[in-house]
């Protein structure tokens, strides 16, 4: 599964990487379920990519409550299609859900020792994810998501079995396209990413605490020691 993530690249950086217009956004070093996140979607009116703040746990539209969105912070990529929570915005409402690093936990001598894992080049990415609006019984909206998983690849393997999907840039304009319904033609987007283009280390069990948002989250444990 995927439980919390970063996000500190500047605005710039973003509104380059994801061609979208981005305003000033304060790094986040510590991203948790239920908390509000960045994420690329496609605006069909201006046909153009946008950026939206949802609440990362999918509540979908026929949920008695929001609460429902709190046990949804993952979709797995093998059954997407078909799970009724996940398949319609699987269809129609998929977006990036934008991130510049993750935390994976690795059972150590009976304690959980936290590893942050990203990219070679330090460049953000798009997670897949999954969009959707929740209007509550005084007719207000909550939109949500879900961050897609998959099985995970060799760098991952011995911390855990499943890594969140994470998009190439190449594959960004079909992910987010809306005429795209086929599942077979999106099932080939949902691979583990390249053990090669990442790197891991492990970091301080400070990141343990959702309200810890700070540098230190993704220093190196070595380098504390």
């Amino acid at each position: 599964m995927c439980g919390r993530f970063t996000l500190t690249q500047s605005a710039t950086a973003l509104a380059q990487s994801f061609h979208v217009e981005i305003s000033d956004l304060e790094p986040k070093y510590n991203i948790s379920p239920t908390q509000m996140v960045s994420a690329v979607l496609y605006d069909q009116t201006s046909d153009k990519r946008k950026l939206e703040q949802l609440r990362w746990g999918l509540i979908p539209s026929w949920a008695k409550d929001p609460g429902m969105g709190a046990k949804l912070i993952n979709a797995r990529a093998e059954t997407v299609a078909e799970k009724p929570a996940f398949r319609s915005a699987f269809k129609r409402r998929r977006c990036l859900i934008v991130a510049d690093g993750f935390y994976e936990w690795q059972q150590i001598d009976g304690k959980k020792q936290p590893f942050y894992f990203r990219l070679q080049n330090g460049e953000a990415f798009g997670f897949a994810g999954l969009w959707e609006e929740w209007r509550s019984p005084r007719d207000q909206t909550l939109s949500s998501c879900t961050i897609l998983t998959t099985r995970a690849n060799e760098l991952l393997e011995p911390v855990h079995d499943r890594m969140p999907v994470i998009l190439h840039q190449k594959d960004y304009d079909l992910w987010l396209a809306p005429q795209v319904q086929t599942p077979e033609m999106l099932q080939q987007l949902l691979q583990p990413y390249p053990s090669e283009a990442m790197t891991a280390y492990p970091v301080s069990t400070a990141v343990n605490n959702p309200k810890h948002d700070s540098p230190d989250c993704v220093q190196p444990l070595s380098a504390k020691m």
